[in-house]
């Protein structure tokens, strides 16, 4: 892997942010997803008056600290992007979590789904995802009362937009998921979404921790399946407990896409080979 290029194999591929210089390096990468995560982080910093601070600090001090560990113990330079993951964290985490456990689920996060595989670009799981799964699972009285903001949900919009202009997220994962939720929503006769489903955690969820190039698909046809699929299952996990649209039920259905992700990807390519060999040799 480039050491100068942080995930080129989803930067790079299948067409999508080919338009990207390739001397962009991690920092580089690194202060773009923070800059697209400070619109919903001073919405929310707004809305609570400060409140998230505590939580913040905390965050960033463990998701940090860890991959500072772990850099200096394999010798490699530190990987900054440990500053967005706990950004995410907060946003989504609920704020009736006691600080202990959120700050454990963190660790657990980005120690199990990260550093153990090598750090950022090796992992195929989000470490703010499976941070979010442990606190879920482990305390699932936390996942009772999470608050709505539509003020944080429109702040996730120009971020959105940012990203997607440097190509670090893919449009077709959005509108695929967007596109799954809404439609299994219609067949499953629960109409279309309405202001009862929480916006925040959906816009955050979707923008932040399903188009996540390190844990999403990267081929362009994987990225529509992928997207399908994480859409639906928002619905369905939803329906099975936390409620639809819930920041619970999205962070269950970004897991479950992501461990699906590279199975998708190699399906999409082996069918491209197979075609490519029948075209050269016809039966």
């Amino acid at each position: 892997m480039n050491a100068q290029v942080e995930f080129p194999q989803t930067t790079l591929a299948a067409g999508r942010g080919a338009h990207l210089p390739r001397s962009w390096a991690s920092d580089r990468l690194t202060s773009v997803f923070a800059l697209a995560l400070a619109f919903p982080l001073a919405a929310a910093l707004y809305e609570t008056g400060g409140g998230l601070v505590p939580l913040l600090v905390g965050a960033l001090v463990v998701s940090v600290g860890w991959t500072l560990l772990f850099s200096r113990l394999r010798g490699k330079a530190m990987n900054w992007h440990a500053v967005p993951t706990a950004i995410v964290f907060s946003l989504l985490a609920p704020p009736e979590a006691p600080l202990w456990q959120a700050l454990l689920a963190l660790s657990f996060g980005v120690v199990v789904g990260e550093q153990v595989f090598g750090g950022r670009g090796y992992s195929f799981l989000h470490p703010a995802v499976v941070a979010l799964a442990f606190l879920f699972f482990s305390f699932p009285e936390t996942t009772a009362g999470q608050p709505d903001s539509w003020l944080v949900a429109a702040a996730v919009l120009p971020g959105a937009l940012l990203l997607l202009a440097t190509g670090l997220v893919s449009w077709r994962i959005l509108l695929s998921v967007a596109i799954g939720f809404c439609g299994w929503m219609v067949l499953k006769g629960l109409g279309l979404p309405s202001g009862a489903v929480p916006a925040s955690g959906l816009a955050l969820g979707a923008v932040y921790l399903v188009s996540e190039p390190t844990s999403a698909a990267a081929t362009n046809p994987g990225r529509w399946a992928y997207g399908l699929l994480v859409g639906m299952l928002i619905v369905v996990l939803g329906e099975a407990g936390p409620g639809i649209g819930s920041t619970a039920a999205v962070v269950f259905a970004a897991l479950l896409g992501s461990v699906f992700a590279p199975l998708i990807d190699r399906v999409v390519v082996s069918l491209n080979v197979h075609r490519r060999r029948r075209r050269q040799w016809p039966t």
